[in-house]
């Protein structure tokens, strides 16, 4: 029994299992007697006081603000250590996967828009379709095992780096509000200390942990979203010692398991908890879960696609070897799994919004990432030879 589950735990589809179980289990406590339990868990208070340091918050926005943003740790952590040695460190390697996540958040966005243009109170949720879940993703490729090229991996895995760099970007620029020029003075400091800590060479992270704590706290509540002080520490972090080593890429591979099979789960079980209760068949035809859905089935792919086509096309990015179209497009389709990152930013989006939006917004990534994963998962298995080998291009 223990040796089943070491070997589940070291899979690289185990943290996409893990997410689904954890949807499961959310959706049938929101739909069971148990609904009301589930919902005061969440909205259970949780308060942090010092002096006049006072955080009170619901259990939900622990997670979304507390845990998300070491989630966003391990990815500022992975977006540093691509751009400086791995599949984006040169223009050659991260033309394609730009060129391609760039399209995969504009196209998503106007078909969002496209529902949703007459109504701004749901205007706001434009980029929800826009982000791609990198654990689920990659999990749905990850069951293919050695079938899939590596190079096609790391397009999926460079293409979804790039496109949580644009989500960071819009969460920043767009849903950050009411200002507070004292907490953002805190946190310019704090940013400067880490700096300084970066400049002189030390490499522990207990220095970057005390002052990224003081950093969290003072984006919190700053009215920018606290999940955002996660990557300016993870920036702040050394990626070489002196000595050769790699204290960022120590941090990053203890902080990888706890996210996959902690962070991650749980977060998917406090967000994606929707009632059925109120849903009919209308409700999918309602702009915000059409407009989502649609953003995430039709305008991932064609997003994808077509920007990395034309980049082909005008030579200015070229296809890894040995991938052909024929890999590109289902691995396009498997980019409208939006899970997380999805769920995250809807949460933003209609924060003070009437609840029927937000369960609105469930119920279109919630469809749409699951239709994204079947056709792209069996897509992807019927281009693929049965065995790993060669993988010749078309």
């Amino acid at each position: 029994m223990e040796r089943a589950i070491r070997n589940f735990l070291s899979q690289e589809s185990a943290g996409g299992i893990l997410l689904m179980v954890a949807v499961a289990l959310a959706m049938i406590l929101a739909n069971s007697p148990l609904a009301d339990l589930y919902q005061g868990f969440l909205s259970t208070g949780v308060q942090l006081r010092v002096g006049e340091l006072d955080i009170n918050k619901p259990l939900l926005l622990w997670i979304n603000d507390g845990l998300m943003a070491l989630f966003f740790l391990l990815i500022g952590l992975e977006v540093k250590r691509e751009l400086l040695e791995g599949a984006l460190s040169s223009v050659a390697k991260a033309s394609l996967p730009t060129f391609a996540a760039i399209g995969g958040m504009v196209f998503p966005a106007l078909f969002y828009l496209t529902f949703n243009y007459s109504n701004p109170e749901t205007q706001v949720g434009w980029a929800i379709p826009a982000a791609t879940d990198i654990a689920f993703a990659l999990g749905i490729m990850a069951l293919l095992g050695n079938r899939v090229p590596v190079a096609l991996k790391v397009f999926l895995l460079a293409l979804a780096i790039i496109d949580d760099l644009g989500v960071i970007v819009i969460i920043a620029l767009f849903y950050s509000t009411d200002l507070s020029m004292t907490s953002l003075i805190i946190a310019a400091v704090s940013i400067v200390l880490m700096v300084a800590l970066n400049r002189k060479g030390v490499t522990s992270i207990t220095p970057y942990a005390l002052v990224g704590f003081m950093l969290w706290v003072a984006v919190l509540k700053s009215g920018v979203h606290a999940t955002l002080a996660g990557v300016i520490i993870a920036f702040c972090i050394p990626l070489r010692a002196k000595d050769g080593t790699s204290p960022s890429g120590h941090l990053e591979h203890q902080l990888h398991p706890w996210s996959t099979f902690l962070i991650l789960p749980v977060f998917a079980f406090a967000n994606a908890g929707l009632s059925l209760t109120n849903m009919t068949l209308e409700s999918f035809a309602e702009p915000i879960t059409l407009g989502i859905m649609m953003g995430l089935i039709l305008g991932k792919p064609i997003g994808v696609l077509l920007f990395s086509y034309v980049a082909v096309k005008l030579k200015l990015a070229e296809l890894p070897p040995g991938i052909g179209w024929k890999h590109i497009m289902p691995v396009a389709v498997m980019c409208g799994i939006g899970f997380t990152m999805s769920v995250f930013i809807s949460s933003l989006a209609f924060e003070h919004s009437p609840a029927e939006y937000g369960d609105y917004a469930r119920l279109g990534i919630l469809t749409g990432s699951l239709f994204a994963a079947l056709i792209g998962y069996f897509w992807l298995a019927k281009v693929l030879p049965n065995s790993g080998g060669s993988h010749e291009t078309n």
